[in-house]
């Protein structure tokens, strides 16, 4: 595989489907980095990965894995891939000494022994059918077999969805553990925030198909802020200062997204920090301008 900087570009991809088009999106993965990719259910994530995958042919634009075209190049680039779904791949009838023989003839660089180590570290049974797992023993068990074959790459959809914070954690730090071999990449998609704000590197955020934000995390939040004010304080406030206002009866939360620009020309403003989900929850209602 030759040298490359970002694991993932994606550039002006464009898929229509009836009632739903993923409209010109563009963003790139770096290598050896942690990108969120974050948006409510419907925004377009799920498309978005499985025209990475090479599931979904998109009408217009290109993807490159690696470096290589993705549909030119589709073999050797997922033979260095794996993606976890938050729906389930394995029968229900399999269990982990099936699925070890199974992928042993699937990945050329399929390794038993780290398999098992990673059977070991998360206690999940190797004669106990799939079907009979938790929910959060079947993810665990996903991620023990895409992290056994050499993957340059990881994709996660929705991977923690549904797991309790424990779990959830637990999951994190091994993902953590992947990173710190700098050819390894991830790209996770994910609307609980909250995980991203402790492991992304970067983050993409995608809504009704298009892309409103992409870059480092931290300059993402860092140049956002949420202003505190009365009422009468934010009608005194340019429209085009803000991305959209939470009103209630006692004042109004603004969200800015130019904080230092905003915090001289509102030099009276309290500007307080802000979440991935707060700068999502108000792009989501942009549109709105205003909301409750």
């Amino acid at each position: 595989m030759k040298d490359y900087e970002n694991a993932i570009e994606i550039n002006g991809v464009t898929k229509r489907f009836d009632g739903f088009t993923l409209d010109n999106v563009s963003f790139n993965v770096a290598k050896g980095s942690i990108m969120g990719f974050i948006g409510q259910n419907g925004a377009g994530k799920s498309t978005t990965i499985n025209t990475v995958l090479n599931i979904l042919t998109p009408d217009s634009g290109d993807i490159k894995v690696f470096g290589m075209d993705n549909r030119e190049h589709d073999m050797e680039i997922k033979a260095h891939i794996s993606a976890v779904f938050d729906e389930l791949p394995f029968h229900d009838v399999l269990n982990a000494n099936d699925i070890n023989i199974i992928l042993k003839e699937v990945f050329s660089e399929w390794d038993s022994s780290v398999f098992s180590e990673y059977l070991d570290r998360f206690s999940l049974p190797r004669r106990k059918k799939f079907g009979e797992f938790s929910k959060g023993m079947k993810m665990k068990l996903q991620i023990a077999a895409a992290l056994s074959h050499n993957a340059k790459l990881l994709i996660m959809d929705e991977a923690t969805t549904g797991l309790d914070p424990v779990v959830r954690n637990e999951i994190l730090d091994i993902f953590l553990e992947y990173l710190q071999d700098e050819d390894h990449s991830i790209l996770m998609s994910s609307h609980i925030t909250s995980d991203l704000e402790h492991i992304a590197d970067s983050v993409t955020f995608i809504d009704k198909g298009r892309i409103l934000l992409t870059g480092y995390k931290d300059d993402i939040t860092g140049s956002h802020g949420l202003m505190r004010c009365s009422l009468s304080d934010y009608r005194e406030i340019d429209k085009g200062d803000f991305i959209s206002a939470r009103l209630s009866d006692y004042g109004a939360d603004v969200l800015i997204d130019r904080r230092d620009e905003m915090s001289v020309k509102y030099s009276g403003a309290v500007i307080d920090p802000v979440s991935l989900e707060d700068i999502m929850l108000y792009y989501v209602n942009r549109e709105k301008k205003e909301w409750k």
